[in-house]
């Protein structure tokens, strides 16, 4: 079958050239439940774990079009896989690029920019406000990438005597902590149907001292270092457009692998293979316009905000609404893309140890995110609609 897409581009390039590595270790990553040292060293010795960050991180500082065709190659070859490419690296990414020079020099500087990072951002946490930082307490699930991080990121909202800090009316201070190892006491809980390579684990913390220099805003747009739009527009447009790229490249692999198995495969009873019924390929025709659809919106969505922030524009509610409504539209075409070829490819889809069966999977696994949720949408619509706004979470 011809590709659903061509893709092309430098970092594209490095996640490509680790085909074979992914794919010969994708089931122990499942047993190990994150993702194996062969995968997470090669990441390190290609450049494609630092590709996203800060040049002063050792990044390359690709466009938004290249990390969502990067993030859909990752996916393609193994859910696990492409899921750490959407943790890891914007992890790295926000931390590098709003740490004050302090922070900077202290989590990265100071390993020689050797830090890899993981964790959840959203505020599970407290921060009681302390001279030179806070004190940090919470408990923090599904810290996607931590199995193999250097430093753990933890969402936290600052307590002040007590009370919360608000920026302004109606919406409280939200930070993220950037914690060593070490520090952090891990409660694992990663039993799970799909994306089971990616060392998700729950994880929490009692009291620990962090100093604001290690803290930055969740929804930071201002950067200390980074010259890139993404820079500019913060943590959560890049999040958006790592997780609708996720979906896309688990969707495309399992359309790739049924059109591949559709040549020689016959159901009981039937003497015609699957690729000869036309209501195959009917399905097929649909399935793959509706996917490349998908990847068209969200690479005009994305691009548009892109282009804006590049051109010194504001990233506008309408901006981000674009981004988050396709990104969920993405995530939706994509389950369906999947569920389609799950039930053509019959009993070969159920086969452990196949592509197609864990990409099934993790396809439902992953889509369960908050990020792309219902909820979304309906926030995007109603800034369509006139009846916000803004919505401060997209």
């Amino acid at each position: 079958m011809t590709s659903t897409t061509e893709v092309s581009g430098q970092v594209v390039a490095l996640a490509r050239g680790m085909r074979d590595l992914v794919r010969a270790e994708a089931g122990e990553s499942e047993r190990a439940r994150t993702l194996t040292g062969a995968v997470v060293d090669e990441m390190w010795d290609s450049g494609l774990m630092t590709a996203l960050s800060p040049a002063q991180a050792g990044g390359i500082e690709p466009s938004l079009a290249e990390m969502i065709d990067t993030w859909i190659e990752m996916a393609w070859q193994d859910g696990s896989f492409g899921w750490i490419g959407i943790a890891n690296l914007p992890s790295r990414f926000a931390a590098a690029s709003y740490l004050n020079d302090e922070g900077f020099a202290e989590v990265f500087t100071a390993h020689d920019n050797h830090v890899t990072m993981g964790g959840q951002f959203f505020p599970n946490g407290q921060g009681v406000v302390v001279d030179g930082g806070y004190r940090l307490s919470g408990s923090w699930s599904f810290g996607s990438g931590t199995g193999h991080s250097q430093y753990v990121a933890a969402g936290f909202f600052p307590m002040d005597n007590g009370e919360m800090r608000w920026v302004s009316e109606g919406i409280p201070d939200m930070q993220v902590a950037v914690v060593p190892r070490q520090e952090i006491q891990f409660n694992d809980g990663w039993h799970v149907q799909g994306l089971k390579g990616t060392g998700s684990y729950d994880y929490s913390a009692q009291d620990v001292f962090v100093p604001g220099s290690r803290t930055f805003g969740l929804f930071d747009r201002r950067p200390y270092r980074g010259t890139s739009p993404a820079a500019h527009m913060g943590l959560m447009p890049v999040t958006a457009a790592g997780h609708a790229s996720w979906a896309l490249g688990v969707a495309k692999s399992m359309l790739d692998d049924v059109a591949e198995l559709a040549a020689t495969k016959y159901r009981m009873s039937d003497m015609a293979s699957l690729a000869s019924r036309p209501t195959f390929q009917k399905g097929l025709a649909h399935h793959v316009s509706a996917w490349r659809a998908a990847r068209l919106l969200v690479l005009d969505a994305f691009g548009a905000a892109e282009a804006a922030v590049a051109a010194g524009d504001e990233l506008t509610p309408m901006l981000r609404a674009n981004m988050r409504a396709a990104a969920v539209f993405a995530t939706d075409t994509s389950r369906e893309c999947a569920e389609w070829a799950h039930l053509v490819a019959g009993t070969s889809s159920i086969r452990e140890g196949s592509r197609l069966e864990r990409a099934f999977r993790d396809i439902y696994t992953g889509t369960q995110h908050a990020f792309i949720s219902e909820k979304v949408a309906m926030d995007s619509a109603q800034i369509w609609l006139g009846i916000i706004e803004d919505q401060f979470g997209l």
